[in-house]
């Protein structure tokens, strides 16, 4: 659960995942694009996250892609959810 925690205290990982979970397959390139990250910072946030089994990858040819782990544990999804669920509230709060 710690190992969780820490991964889910960066904002380019919560946004990285934020993306990732709605259930589709994302390249990694469309995340360095859709947080103005380079290719070596969205690679070592997305390592961090595959690591405590959050997302899984598939490379497909010279490219990598993403999508949410199947195997997260419901309570850890219902978690997880709601974080990412309280801080789209709270930029909607402070925009």
């Amino acid at each position: 659960m710690q190992e969780i925690l820490n991964a889910l205290c960066d904002s380019t990982r919560r946004a990285a995942l934020a993306i990732v979970w709605d259930g589709g397959e994302h390249c990694v390139c469309e995340l360095m694009d859709r947080l103005d990250a380079s290719q070596s910072r969205m690679s070592r946030h997305m390592k961090v996250l595959r690591e405590v089994g959050l997302v899984v990858d598939r490379r497909d040819a010279q490219w990598v892609r993403f999508r949410r782990s199947p195997d997260i544990a419901p309570e850890i999804t219902t978690m997880i959810s709601a974080v990412l669920n309280a801080e789209k509230l709270f930029e909607q709060e402070i925009a």
